[in-house]
């Protein structure tokens, strides 16, 4: 039997912070077991839990691995613009004017991550 991906594991400085700022971009929930203060924090969500645990060290260069987020229910700049309002920054615009393309943000500690064209947009 092969193994599988558990979870996806970020490290940071506030677990609880960055794993509400998550669950909130993935409209799911940090777990029950997990209050502000502890060391490490879950958001179990349809696509891939992500685990917080919380390192002293502040991130110092570009991620090697970051997520790419795609829309289900909304187009990729409304997407855009929803993690802007939730905190995220915009790191680097890659949209294109025939609407191709997508947009490098980062999460409040700087972890970044690319929001894709939904499906419906890549099918019209």
């Amino acid at each position: 039997m092969s193994s599988l991906v558990r979870h996806v594991t970020i490290d940071c400085t506030d677990a609880y912070a960055l794993a509400t700022f998550w669950a909130a971009a993935l409209d799911a929930q940090v777990s029950d077991d997990d209050k502000p203060g502890d060391e490490e924090a879950l958001v179990d969500s349809p696509g891939a839990s992500l685990l917080f645990i919380q390192v002293p060290e502040p991130k110092a260069v570009k991620n090697r691995v970051h997520l790419d987020l795609q829309p289900q229910d909304r187009t990729r700049d409304e997407e855009v613009e929803r993690l802007l309002a939730l905190g995220a920054t915009l790191l680097d615009d890659r949209r294109n004017p025939d609407g191709t393309g997508w947009a490098t943000l980062a999460d409040p500690e700087g972890n970044e991550f690319c929001v894709e064209r939904s499906a419906a947009e890549r099918a019209g």
